[in-house]
């Protein structure tokens, strides 16, 4: 049985970006909820959220990539980074079919998805974006970092609420016990 290995931590959450500014907060008691700021939400009986706070995509991508990335992408990009810096990961272009990606997302693009339909009731079919379902889909997070890190293994997302962080993990686990891979960045 392959022995298998969590070696690097990735963090952008509600409470920090980073596993170390997390762990602190964890630690302190910190709650990750505020006022929502990330639209009106003014006619909604619910006005806080756990929103991930002063976070600049630029800091892991260049402004052409991030406005073809929704959100989440953005923030799956940055935590895979973390966790990279983190396991202090390099790879060979020889060793990259034996490294793949698995991402989890809850529910994927919805801010974009909503953009662009406002686009399309608005101002008709022209003008829904070209980047429509590459910035909106799950499977386009795990496709964005299998291309910034070059991994070229087995590359997939599952968006089962909740639990897809989970399953992210538990799934590339078992990719490595099959061996399907060597490494994955989940």
């Amino acid at each position: 049985m392959r022995r298998v290995v969590i070696t690097g931590l990735g963090v952008v959450s509600p409470l920090g970006i980073g596993a170390e500014p997390t762990w602190e907060a964890l630690l302190a008691g910190t709650s990750g909820a505020g006022p929502i700021t990330l639209f009106d939400c003014s006619r909604h009986t619910t006005q806080f959220a756990c929103e991930v706070k002063n976070f600049d995509p630029l800091t892991f991508s260049d402004r052409k990539e991030a406005r073809k990335m929704d959100r989440f992408i953005q923030l799956g990009v940055a935590a895979s980074e973390y966790a990279r810096q983190d396991a202090a990961l390099t790879f060979s272009r020889e060793e990259s079919e034996r490294v793949g990606v698995f991402i989890g997302s809850g529910i994927g693009g919805f801010a974009t998805i909503e953009r662009e339909h406002t686009e399309m009731m608005t101002g008709g079919p022209r003008r829904i974006s070209p980047f429509f379902i590459p910035s909106a889909i799950i499977n386009l997070a795990a496709g964005w970092v299998s291309i910034r890190t070059g991994a070229r293994g087995p590359s997939s997302a599952t968006a089962t609420a909740c639990t897809s962080s989970a399953h992210a993990l538990g799934d590339s686990y078992r990719l490595i016990q099959r061996g399907e891979a060597d490494v994955m960045i989940a």
